[in-house]
């Protein structure tokens, strides 16, 4: 195999990986976090409007995991770092 070859099948499986493994903490926590709020919901109703506002802001913190997930895959796949490294190792340069 070409080192492009290699770069690039190493780029699309680590980009892969990331968004597998990254994506499993967030959905974890975020069904959590629904659970807690529902069931605080449900022991004090009129609490309602304050448990749903700290429950979405949670939510986007915890969600903020997966898109920084997604980004370093996008950068792997699209803007590989390495590119220009071996680009010119292949190059002998």
């Amino acid at each position: 195999m070409e080192i492009l070859t290699v770069v690039a099948l190493a780029s699309i499986v680590t980009a892969g990986l990331t968004m597998a493994i990254g994506s499993i903490g967030p959905a974890l926590g975020e069904s959590l976090a629904a659970k807690q709020a529902v069931s605080a919901i449900a022991q004090q109703p009129d609490e309602k409007n304050t448990i749903t506002r700290t429950l979405f802001v949670s939510l986007a913190m915890i969600e903020s995991i997966a898109i920084y997930c997604f980004v370093i895959s996008m950068i792997l796949i699209f803007a590989n770092p390495f590119w220009d490294h071996v680009i010119g190792m292949a190059k002998g340069g």
